[in-house]
């Protein structure tokens, strides 16, 4: 039986990738796949008939006259959000800088007829966001992907892994965990903690773990303790994501955190400064070269002194995507950081 023949085109290699590997992962020997990254090849190879039962086309390839092909469903990847179906009737538009799960699962869903493949539904996913150092914006960029996700349908846990946290100043509801019995259960947690302290879990537009009334050790709590939050919720089903937000503070526990991460993004600053804490993270590590680590230049200034291209410069990482620099006055919200192209390209790669 002839197997189905699924077209990915998009000029931009970078992207492309993950949505490859994706659809290698799952269905493996199941379909041919065609990769095409070249604007004139792909000209030329619709000048004549093709049949397909999946093109996925960047909105720069598109081309109406693609219609007149004999494929069963086009997705054109869009730049801005504007997700839906066209008015032509085979069409359907996605936004490129969502999750790469959130795009496979609905190429997938839409051409469940034409595949006859059962698709297969992912574990909760957990992503650490942390920084070498202090003050590079990793509460921003880690809130905005939690805003991104849960607005493109994804259920999401966020957990503020701090000694002393201060987070809530971007969400409405601003008061902390008072209950006695809570700070008990969580002292000495076992694997069904999540399920015992569930009640207190909140949601606006994402779901949260409050912030605790006191620091750690105030409260008498070990570092520890969101690690075992994190894979008692994973193991609940409840969420498709836990984005943890690591403090910069490098030890064992750090580690622990890193070691049971699905994805790890590391944000930093273009500064020589934060360069160097950096280089000195990720000689720390390991698989720090690994596509589990994504690196982030956030408050982004193209105009300014940027470390990461000094010739003499030694990186021991490569900076996956920029966050350009955005003024804010008073306190931007979630719903405002989930409108930040950058955040939600960051989203996007370490999905």
């Amino acid at each position: 039986m002839e197997r189905p023949r699924v077209i990915i085109a998009d000029t931009d290699a970078s992207y492309i990738l993950p949505l490859q590997l994706k659809f290698v992962k799952d269905f493996f020997d199941q379909i041919d796949l065609e990769i095409i990254t070249d604007e004139k090849y792909f000209e030329e190879l619709f000048l004549k008939p093709q049949k397909a039962e999946i093109l996925i086309v960047s909105a720069a390839l598109y081309d109406s006259s693609l219609q007149r092909h004999n494929i069963a469903n086009i997705f054109m990847m869009m730049e801005e959000n504007e997700k839906g179906d066209t008015a032509e009737l085979n069409i359907a538009r996605l936004f490129k800088y969502t999750s790469i799960k959130e795009i496979f699962n609905e190429i997938v869903g839409k051409s469940a007829g034409v595949l006859n493949i059962e698709s297969k539904k992912d574990e909760t996913q957990i992503v650490i966001v942390t920084s070498a150092n202090g003050g590079a914006g990793k509460t921003t960029i880690a809130l905005g992907i939690c805003s991104c996700l849960a607005k493109n349908y994804k259920r999401v846990l966020y957990i503020n892994a701090g000694r002393l946290q201060s987070f809530q100043h971007m969400l409405d509801n601003q008061t902390n965990i008072s209950s006695l019995e809570v700070y008990t259960k969580i002292a000495n947690p076992n694997e069904q903690v999540y399920s015992e302290i569930k009640h207190i879990i909140r949601k606006e537009i994402f779901s949260y773990l409050p912030e605790f009334k006191a620091a750690l050790m105030s409260v008498g709590l070990k570092y520890s303790v969101y690690e075992q939050i994190a894979l008692s919720a994973k193991k609940s089903n409840d969420f498709d994501f836990i984005v943890i937000d690591a403090e910069s503070t490098f030890d064992e526990e750090k580690t622990r955190l890193l070691d049971i991460a699905d994805k790890v993004i590391v944000v930093t600053e273009q500064s020589v400064c934060a360069v160097n804490a950096v280089n000195r993270f990720v000689s720390n590590i390991n698989g720090a070269n690994s596509d589990k680590y994504v690196f982030v230049c956030n408050k982004f200034k193209k105009e300014e002194y940027n470390a990461l291209i000094l010739p003499d410069m030694v990186l021991k990482f490569s900076i996956n995507e920029y966050v350009d620099n955005f003024e804010v006055n008073g306190t931007i919200t979630c719903d405002e950081l989930s409108q930040k192209i950058g955040i939600q390209k960051v989203s996007f790669l370490a999905l």
